[in-house]
């Protein structure tokens, strides 16, 4: 279902949906919950507020795992490494939904309605992912008209990336552009928050198909990528 919200046209992913609330793939939804998930989608336009920031900075070095950005932002990662080092920009970008929605499922939660928290909670979470995918489509636009190509995104906390990192990521954006804050453990407050970095480069690299998952053993992550 096509949701607009803030002016970014949001398509809620059922499928999706039911991911994050926990239903396997095969799982048949009772009549009840298509229902409240139909219910909820109606609600998402006047619970969320989806703002996003990003700047796009120029990739001074890579030493070994440690990238050097300009204005004195470094990234420490292996594979974040592996990534920009074939690459001359980097985007970095923090979006959000707001805090509306998440409020509401506490209050669902503090009330004993768990099912509708769960669900509510979980279309929250798909409209966060699709407000990065609209980040990352204006990032992907602008990097074509300069001839360049686009990265997959990462965020802080997936693969070797540690979630401390999230201080350089703000630092980049702007701590106060998005009104998103850090918690003292990195944490993202609204939590449906997706910050990260998408790298750019020139059309003859292979920062397109550049996938950590293929060569990581954690297959039970729930981050993982397509291999």
């Amino acid at each position: 279902m096509l949701v607009t919200s803030n002016g970014i046209d949001i398509e809620i992913d059922r499928k999706q949906v039911c991911r994050y609330a926990g239903y396997g793939a095969d799982y048949k939804l009772s009549a009840r919950i298509s229902s409240l998930i139909d219910e909820y989608v109606e609600l998402v336009q006047h619970l969320t507020k989806p703002f996003y920031s990003y700047v796009i900075k120029n990739i001074e070095r890579v030493e070994g795992s440690s990238v050097f950005i300009e204005d004195s932002i470094v990234f420490r990662g292996r594979r974040i490494a592996r990534l920009l080092e074939q690459c001359c920009k980097v985007s970095v970008f923090v979006a959000t939904i707001g805090r509306d929605l998440e409020e509401m499922v506490y209050r669902l939660a503090g009330d004993s309605f768990i099912l509708q928290a769960v669900l509510l909670d979980a279309i929250g979470s798909d409209v966060a992912e699709k407000v990065a995918d609209f980040v990352q489509g204006k990032i992907r636009e602008i990097a074509n008209a300069r001839g360049l190509c686009i990265s997959q995104r990462f965020s802080p906390g997936y693969c070797d990336w540690d979630i401390g990192q999230q201080k350089m990521v703000f630092r980049a954006v702007g701590r106060d552009s998005t009104g998103v804050r850090l918690t003292e453990k990195c944490l993202m407050i609204p939590q449906k928050s997706i910050s990260g970095i998408i790298g750019i480069a020139p059309p003859d690299s292979n920062v397109e198909n550049y996938n950590p998952c293929k060569t990581c053993d954690k297959h039970d992550c729930p981050g993982r990528r397509g291999v």
